[in-house]
């Protein structure tokens, strides 16, 4: 087994490549809940048909990062390499790559969004709101593609604190937009789940244009226009050898939630939005294990760049400490005040209940996908991705899906029987993933064979 060949010498810490991700992760969920909240004062149908509409927006979003996923990893391995003329090259390849995906992908959903919707299976006045919201967020989820890439950019580069103040400054715009476009303020119409679907919209854009600048302010390899047309198929390849399992997999869980979703939906309306709504709590307790793997990553790719193998095993196990104490920790809270946080959403007692039963079960479920989601990225950091792709395909296909039927639907356990089969998946894969860490196999799948002592 190959060991350490030197030390890291990256002046990045874990706290202060994670903090800022962190704050940025909160407030697009804390964004989400509000979109939910303004939605719910309109109807629960309005806000069924934006959820479902969503898992089709995420789907195209996942499908982007087969390029910022991958870039994220190539990028933090050739900064811990000091190479750094294969950093400029792979920053502009994988802005083109996912502009071009992302305009092709939003043609589409503008094209296709009747029959997308019909996939679920929902009444027609709910169908027609989500048709509504797919024609303009849809259609523009081309600037989304470019967002997250050169914000993958940036992290990698460790400027986290930037990327997270663009994100404040769009959730900000989307929030006024969202009031004045909903509740028809400043003269304005009462616009609905068009007004979101305008709001998500102009901020994305306003936010593209700001990070693209601080892309060119921050980092110091002078892009210029030749550089986003010029092909380099190994550079390509090796951000597609990381980003097509990576992307893969999430693609794989997201198509499954739809599937499950349909499931669902054969509980009734009430349970997609008890789904909705019981989600939106979630999201505050997985934010910290989506920041603490991400930022984890980033760590462990210059590591793995600067064939630290000690350093980047250590780090990992550090990092697992420190995010499952912290998982456990919000959850305790959630599942404490679990039904006057439902109550937020909605003043219908049986989904607070139900959806009170719900947060009570992520008490095991949420520490699970912390497991899980801080270890494959680290992984995937020293470049072994394809196992997390195999054994994803293999528990949400073969456990998730199929026992969230038995137990939901069969059973007739409902939303709480479907949530056990998420448990059964996430601690699977997590405890797997763990035991392939173990293993240190990771260390021949680092993309960077050789170091130079170049400085970026």
């Amino acid at each position: 087994m190959e060991k350490s060949a030197n030390k890291s010498t990256t002046p990045l810490s874990l706290l202060t490549i994670t903090w800022p991700i962190f704050v940025e992760l909160f407030l697009q969920v804390i964004m989400g809940s509000t979109d939910t909240i303004m939605l719910s004062h309109i109807s629960d149908d309005a806000v069924a048909a934006v959820g479902v509409a969503n898992q089709l927006i995420f789907l195209c979003i996942l499908i982007f990062t087969f390029v910022s996923s991958g870039t994220a990893v190539v990028l933090s391995q050739y900064l811990g390499a000091g190479l750094k003329s294969e950093v400029r090259t792979v920053t502009a390849i994988s802005i083109t790559l996912n502009l071009a995906i992302g305009l092709v992908i939003s043609l589409l959903m503008i094209i296709f969004r009747k029959e997308l919707l019909s996939l679920f299976h929902l009444p027609e006045h709910i169908t027609g709101l989500g048709e509504q919201y797919l024609a303009i967020v849809g259609g523009t989820v081309f600037l989304q593609a470019v967002l997250i890439t050169v914000s993958s950019i940036l992290r990698a580069n460790g400027y986290t604190r930037d990327a997270m103040m663009v994100s404040i400054t769009m959730n900000v715009i989307h929030l006024i937009g969202n009031a004045i476009l909903i509740y028809g303020l400043l003269g304005f119409p009462e616009m609905g789940v068009v007004g979101v679907s305008i709001s998500t919209a102009i901020s994305r854009a306003i936010a593209l244009a700001l990070i693209l600048k601080l892309l060119y302010d921050r980092i110091p390899i002078n892009l210029k226009l030749r550089d986003y047309i010029t092909i380099d198929g190994i550079q390509i390849k090796r951000i597609m050898k990381i980003g097509v399992p990576a992307a893969g997999e999430q693609i794989c869980f997201n198509l499954s939630q739809l599937a499950i979703t349909a499931i669902i939906a054969l509980l009734g309306a009430a349970s997609l939005t008890t789904r909705v709504y019981t989600q939106n709590i979630m999201s505050f307790i997985l934010v910290f294990g989506l920041a603490m793997g991400q930022g984890t990553q980033i760590l462990i790719g210059y590591k793995a760049g600067a064939r630290d193998f000690d350093g980047a095993y250590h780090q990992l196990l550090k990092s697992l400490r420190y995010s499952l104490i912290m998982t456990m920790a919000i959850a305790i809270v959630v599942a404490l005040f679990r039904e006057p946080l439902m109550s937020f959403f909605t003043k219908d007692q049986e989904i607070v209940s139900l959806g009170g039963i719900l947060l009570l079960l992520c008490l095991i479920l949420e520490p699970g996908r912390t497991f899980n989601l801080v270890v494959i990225n680290s992984l995937r950091a020293t470049g072994d991705a394809n196992i997390s792709l195999i054994m994803g395909f293999i528990s949400m296909w073969g456990i998730s899906v199929p026992l969230a039927y038995f137990l939901g639907i069969h059973l007739g356990f409902g939303l709480p029987g479907i949530w056990i089969a998420f448990i059964v998946d996430e601690w699977f894969r997590g405890i797997t993933m763990y035991f392939r860490w173990r293993s240190r196999v990771w260390e021949k799948k680092v993309l960077v064979q050789n170091q130079v002592t170049t400085t970026v």
